[in-house]
């Protein structure tokens, strides 16, 4: 299954995750849905977030330009809200998996489905 697929049809697909993107830890982009675009510097700071939590929990979760407050941060998960919505950051061994959610979805749903694909891609090597 290519990057993209897992962004179209694990995330966006479900219907439980409004835009998705997956980043290497180095930030560099490796698929995102359309409309929706985590710059690799964003992707870093939320990186760096996972083994130092106060860098994002003062300063906020940037993706594609939007900041989103963080309600929580752990070692292999970030989680922030705006507004109705907000966004589930997940890490793997390679990997960084980003999913929003908007008011339409339960943040509850979103959370699932990206962490299930975080555990899937580590099963699997990444």
């Amino acid at each position: 299954m290519s990057w993209q697929a897992y962004v179209d049809d694990s995330l966006v697909g479900t219907g439980t995750v409004t835009k998705g993107a997956l980043h290497g830890l180095d930030g560099n982009v490796w698929a995102t849905s359309a409309g929706f675009s985590v710059s690799p510097a964003e992707a870093k700071a939320i990186i760096a977030g996972f083994s130092n939590p106060a860098s994002i929990q003062g300063s906020g979760i940037m993706a594609a330009g939007a900041k989103y407050m963080t309600i929580r941060a752990e070692a292999n998960s970030v989680y922030g809200k705006r507004g109705p919505g907000g966004i589930v950051c997940v890490k793997t061994g390679q990997a960084l998996i980003i999913g929003v959610y908007d008011e339409n979805v339960q943040p509850g749903q979103c959370t699932a489905t990206v962490e299930k694909l975080g555990d899937y891609l580590r099963d699997q090597g990444y």
